[in-house]
């Protein structure tokens, strides 16, 4: 990361140099490296944070019926429930389950995001392990 940083900054001084010099194209350079060098600090943070993360068990999201009664009476609101499925019937949103294991497996992962807002797709419990 500081080596990515510290060449970024210098390839911005020297496009500045570059710049003063009368090379036009060089004054878009001057502002793009440091945003490179600012983006490799973006990402390290991101990943450290992620990494220190790992170890901590995830925080189950409070469930808050005040969210939808607020929404309730907003235009457009749908509201939604997560019910199961049985193989082979027919729901009036979706259609007709025929049986894919693919895609039961799929509607499952869709329905736990949904009743899941607040965790990210790489939570989701897999069947492996």
């Amino acid at each position: 990361m500081l080596v990515l940083v510290i060449t970024f900054l210098g390839l911005g001084w020297w496009q500045v140099g570059r710049a003063r010099g009368g090379n036009l194209l060089s004054f878009g350079y001057a502002f793009e490296w440091p945003l490179f060098a600012g983006f490799v600090v973006f990402v390290w943070l991101k990943e450290i944070r992620t990494t220190l993360r790992k170890g901590q068990p995830a925080a189950e999201p409070a469930p808050s019926p005040a969210v939808a009664d607020e929404l309730e009476g907003l235009p457009g609101y749908v509201p939604f429930r997560a019910t199961a499925v049985q193989r082979g019937t027919v729901r009036p949103e979706q259609g007709v389950d025929d049986g894919d294991p693919d895609l039961v497996a799929y509607n499952r992962y869709l329905e736990w995001l949904a009743a899941n807002p607040g965790r990210r797709p790489s939570e989701y419990p897999s069947s492996e392990g």
